[in-house]
């Protein structure tokens, strides 16, 4: 076999080995008493079916927005709302838009992990705020970090230093944290933000308009301000800080600065959501309970693992040594699929876990297609270890073409469908990624070190 083989398949069995302690959930290793490092221990991530939580459906007062606005405007209310939920702590909020037709328009927010509707209702809370703010002048930045714990001080100078290696002292610590006052400009007076590009770099900027009253606050405040930042915060949260170049009069400026298009949009789109008078209503909350989800797990489980074991005793009854290998390269796949999920991570639903084993399925189907190819290639031929590579180059194309065009679905349902159906489309895409790298890298490896030692003189033990 040589020696290089040898170490190479002790390699692959070390890696196996860890590779399936890592995929076991934390709390299942501890029940069964098997000791693992505490970076082995990291959970899975679960979706609202599996572990839990609350599903909200709020309908949105669009009768004060103008039509061809009210699509930004929802979006932009999905991109507050998710910054609230994420504020939190809750991880992978699904907050979407709904589009009912005739200008209606919903929003779907689920939760994992929150079963109280009251909380999950306090943290959505209200229309988002927006308003515009000034730097405090020296001398109130200076009372407040005369104010502000030495213990507090030194721990932000210190994580300045580790950041950014330059030498800082409590004087410099406005430079990094900057500090605004609240000024009478807000979202009342904002009448539009959108997205436009420099005539002559292409680069993009985002234009902001406001309404009579606005104009004179905002000349005002860019008079007293050049040089200066003005801050604009939705829901308290500083979105953007451009610097004043001049006095703005008329209510119009722009916001520039190295962004990208989508970041110019997202500004764009966040400050008309701030602006904008969107309502939200619940109309519906629906609990899922975590014990649903318990028994949803088990069933799979179940399910996955009879339907494992089947296809591995297929694989070696009727493709006999050939499907023996398949069973172990089979069983690297799932692990190196598993890690995956954890190490992404990916939120797990029921329907992510259908994908998972349809994928395992279709993994399944490129063996197949090499031992068939195989059976045909092994005829007049002395050592099977000769009939591999053609086997595999000639299985290659079809196993392409197969798995290419599922792949190219997955990638349609992802981008255009939602909920879980992306969870279905994500899983089965990364799955069959995956199956065409164990089959044509690790199974092949297998087939060609194990067929050039005396195995692959006996050609009836390779296949039907």
């Amino acid at each position: 076999m040589g020696t290089k083989n040898l170490i190479l398949l002790g390699c692959i069995l070390i890696l196996t080995l860890l590779g399936g302690l890592f995929i076991l959930p934390g709390r299942l290793a501890d029940e069964i008493g098997i000791e693992t490092p505490e970076f082995l221990k990291k959970e899975y991530k679960l979706g609202l079916d599996l572990q839990g939580g609350i599903h909200l459906l709020y309908q949105a007062d669009l009768s004060k927005i103008k039509e061809e606005e009210r699509e930004d405007a929802m979006n932009g209310l999905r991109d507050v709302i998710e910054r609230r939920v994420d504020f939190f702590g809750v991880e992978e909020p699904l907050v979407q838009v709904q589009n009912m037709g005739d200008d209606k328009y919903r929003l779907i927010v689920e939760l994992a992990g929150v079963i109280d509707p009251d909380e999950a209702v306090d943290m959505i809370g209200e229309t988002p705020y927006l308003d515009f703010r000034e730097e405090m002048p020296e001398k109130e930045k200076k009372q407040i970090l005369d104010m502000m714990p030495e213990e507090t001080i030194g721990q932000m100078i210190k994580n300045i230093k580790k950041e950014t290696g330059e030498k800082v002292e409590k004087k410099d610590l406005p430079k990094y944290f900057p500090m605004y006052n609240p000024t009478k400009l807000t979202g009342e007076y904002f009448k539009r933000a959108r997205l436009e590009f420099d005539q002559t770099t292409m680069s993009p900027y985002i234009g902001i308009e406001f309404n009579k009253k606005g104009s004179k606050i905002f000349e005002e405040l860019t008079e007293k301000n050049i040089d200066k930042q003005i801050a604009i915060y939705i829901d308290n949260q500083l979105i953007s800080a451009p610097v004043v170049q001049e006095k703005i009069t008329g209510g119009k400026a722009q916001i520039t600065g190295q962004f990208t298009v989508e970041e110019a949009k997202a500004l764009s789109r966040n400050l008309n959501a701030g602006a904008l008078p969107v309502q939200i209503e619940i109309i519906s909350q629906q609990n899922v309970g975590p014990s649903l989800g318990e028994e949803s797990i088990e069933k799979s489980l179940v399910a996955g693992l009879a339907g494992i074991v089947l296809i591995l005793l297929f694989m070696i009854l009727i493709y006999r040594f050939s499907g023996l290998l398949a069973a172990f390269s089979l069983l690297i796949y799932a692990i190196i699929l598993l890690s995956l999920f954890k190490l992404i991570p990916v939120t797990l639903t029921l329907s992510g876990i259908a994908g998972f084993i349809l994928s395992l399925g279709m993994a399944v189907d490129a063996n197949i297609l090499v031992f068939e190819r195989l059976r045909e290639e092994k005829k007049g031929v002395g050592n099977i270890y000769y009939a591999i590579n053609n086997a595999f180059f000639r299985a290659w194309t079809a196993i392409r073409d197969g798995n290419l065009t599922t792949l190219i679905i997955c990638v349609i349902l992802f981008f255009i469908a939602s909920g879980f159906v992306q969870g279905f489309a994500l899983t089965l895409g990364v799955g069959i990624i995956v199956s065409m790298f164990t089959v044509m890298v690790v199974m092949k490896f297998f087939m060609k070190i194990f067929g050039a030692t005396k195995l692959g003189k006996y050609n009836k033990i390779w296949t039907r």
